[in-house]
């Protein structure tokens, strides 16, 4: 999942107030904690250390009304997390603008790569 400069395309980082912005790391951290059931599993998944994972749930808590993960401590139960429903309204939002940003920008996009040096070895 760990997009960096390795996909092509948009990156889409939505700044909704002065230091509260949405982008696709913490996009893909919380769709990662709906498919696995845990931050530690969805920061392995993403290659990123568990304190690293916690610290952006943390973050997109505090800056929500509501959470949007929802977590239960480790033992014997042995804890995990899901998203909750404003969670998932964030994150589904979030991907329909990536969406509408592919879209409108796709004729840009497509004239920049013809614009590109053909790769060594191309024929």
């Amino acid at each position: 999942m760990k997009a960096g400069n390795k996909t092509a395309g948009a990156r889409l980082r939505i700044v909704l107030e002065p230091d509260i912005a949405l982008g696709p790391g913490k996009a893909d951290i919380l769709e990662a904690i709906g498919e696995t059931g845990s931050i530690a599993a969805a920061g392995r998944r993403m290659g990123m250390s568990y304190k690293r994972a916690w610290l952006l749930v943390q973050t997109m808590n505090s800056c929500f009304r509501e959470p949007l993960v929802q977590s239960a401590r480790g033992g014997k139960e042995r804890g995990g997390a899901v998203l909750t429903e404003t969670g998932a309204a964030v994150l589904s939002s979030y991907r329909r603008m990536e969406a509408l940003t592919e879209g409108a920008i796709r004729s840009e996009m497509d004239a920049l790569r013809r614009m590109l040096r053909e790769p060594p070895g191309a024929p």
